[in-house]
């Protein structure tokens, strides 16, 4: 018996059939090179829901052609998918405009306006957080901004809810995901009313409400037949990517921390109580298992510059033609501290734990005769990781201490240089596995299908491959350049 998972990223949609004994998975991927990213203005970001559906069609149709397995196998399917972002839905359940996604700033000044006028100990102890650059947020300026289309919305959705209505045809949404769009009142447990009526948005705009993991709908024969699947198929489990991450890593608990290092950089940690920063730097949301009668909230740092630095820089400083892994051996060439040069790698849209600053990336301590490709290259692993440091270290004053880390053995964790240099700042053991957030959707469902009967059945067959330690002769130095780098981000 098979469980299919989907991820659908900003970059791509990946699709993996895991079988729910032995752990044996297939993958694939779609579209092949970065989806594209439309930024019309400065600070915004779009992505197009039909594009997410053709990337995911063909990631179905491929896996299924990879790995021979029967439809009739696949027993329940799970969604994870990029948080925030915004996706407008008319009568029909189509998309009245491209969705706004999550490296989007655009909505900044709506969230910090609802937050000064609602007060942020009211936001804050209700909502875990300020309104911010979210959902909501951004539902707001199409409101304000473009009246034409908000007059015909139905349904407002984050993309994973966008998905499950493809696939069931039936529009849902989730706590969970109400909660990542800061539209969850934790105090009332219910749909943060408040905020709705703050911003003038009808309650009706919300689509049904289903559980994390259990039944959420079934695939229909035409969606069926598109895909290439059985129809009936269980929809069982959706989350954005995240939380998701931590679940693919079995990180469900209180002090459990788990980390990614994609197009954003994200460090996630369980709480089991409602906790908060002051300063709304870093998120708190309902993790995937948060009941009314247990307390788990995900404490989120997100860093939207980081690997989309390590992208920039192959493509634009690296040689032409050059793959990431060579890219991780050029950068071990260079010592730690990239002899002097630092950057910034805050390039890619408003940064949370900058309090929605927008720095943009910038490098310093360049010297002509002395630094050449290889030493951006480290720098860039190396300011990608100091970013890690500086927000852990917000977390840090919320309760969250961090002694081990766990990470898929994917994007930036592939590379010795960010790795190590994030395990000596922090002090952290980095523990690597072989999984990634299409798996964890597809273990996900499992859960809520009720096929895995606990959550140690569930990742018996989830392996750590790598693990890495602080390397006591070169803390120090690593120490250093940190503070080296955190010197020109205070003065940048």
């Amino acid at each position: 018996m098979y469980l299919l998972g989907y991820d659908v990223g900003s970059s791509s949609v990946k699709a993996s059939l895991v079988h729910s004994q032995t752990g044996e998975m297939f993958s694939e991927f779609f579209p092949k090179t970065e989806a594209a990213i439309k930024a019309v203005k400065q600070g915004w970001a779009e992505q197009s829901p039909a594009a997410w559906w053709q990337s995911l069609k063909s990631a179905t149709h491929a896996v299924l052609a990879k790995s021979h397995v029967p439809p009739d196998e696949i027993k329940a399917v799970g969604i994870s998918y990029q948080m925030h972002g915004l996706v407008l839905l008319d009568k029909t359940l189509t998309p009245i405009r491209d969705a706004i996604i999550w490296c989007d700033s655009r909505a900044v000044s709506y969230g910090d306006k609802a937050f000064r006028s609602l007060g942020g100990e009211r936001c804050l102890s209700r909502l875990l957080n300020s309104p911010g650059n979210f959902t909501l947020s951004k539902l707001a300026w199409v409101k304000e901004n473009e009246p034409e289309n908000y007059a015909k919305i139905k349904y407002y959705m984050l993309p994973g809810d966008y998905i499950a209505t493809r696939l069931t045809e039936t529009p849902t949404t989730t706590v969970s995901g109400l909660s990542e769009g800061i539209a969850w009142d934790f105090q009332s447990n219910s749909p943060a009313t408040f905020l709705y009526d703050y911003f003038g948005f009808d309650m009706s705009l919300i689509p049904a409400i289903v559980p994390t993991f259990g039944i959420q709908g079934h695939i229909t024969p035409k969606i069926a037949e598109e895909l290439g699947l059985v129809a009936g198929t269980l929809v069982s489990y959706r989350a954005g990517d995240q939380p998701n991450n931590a679940l693919s890593l079995n990180v469900l608990n209180p002090g459990e921390v788990a980390a990614t290092a994609g197009t954003s950089g994200v460090v996630y940690g369980v709480n089991g109580g409602a906790k908060y920063d002051p300063q709304s730097r870093v998120n708190s949301f309902a993790h995937v298992n948060h009941t009314e009668k247990q307390t788990r909230i995900g404490v989120l740092l997100c860093i939207n510059g980081t690997a989309i630095l390590n992208a920039w820089i192959r493509n634009n400083v690296a040689p032409a033609g050059i793959s990431y892994a060579n890219m991780n051996e050029l950068a071990a060439d260079v010592p730690i501290g990239s002899e002097g040069v630092s950057i910034i790698p805050f390039g890619n849209g408003a940064e949370r734990m900058l309090s929605n600053q927008e720095p943009n990336c910038s490098i310093h301590g360049i010297n002509f005769n002395r630094h050449d490709k290889k030493h951006l290259i480290h720098a860039a692993q190396e300011g990608i990781a100091f970013s890690f440091k500086y927000g852990m270290d917000i977390m840090n004053q919320i309760g969250m201490e961090t002694k081990t880390i766990r990470a898929g053995l994917a994007n930036l964790f592939l590379s010795p240089v960010f790795r190590q240099t994030l395990s000596n700042i922090t002090g952290a053991t980095i523990e690597l596995y072989n999984t990634d957030g299409s798996i964890g959707a597809a273990r996900g469902a499992g859960i809520g299908a009720g096929i895995f009967q606990s959550e140690t059945e569930a990742f018996a067959t989830l392996k750590k491959e790598t693990v890495v330690i602080p390397e006591t002769q070169s803390i120090d130095a690593s120490l250093t350049a940190y503070e080296s780098w955190h010197k020109r981000l205070q003065t940048d």
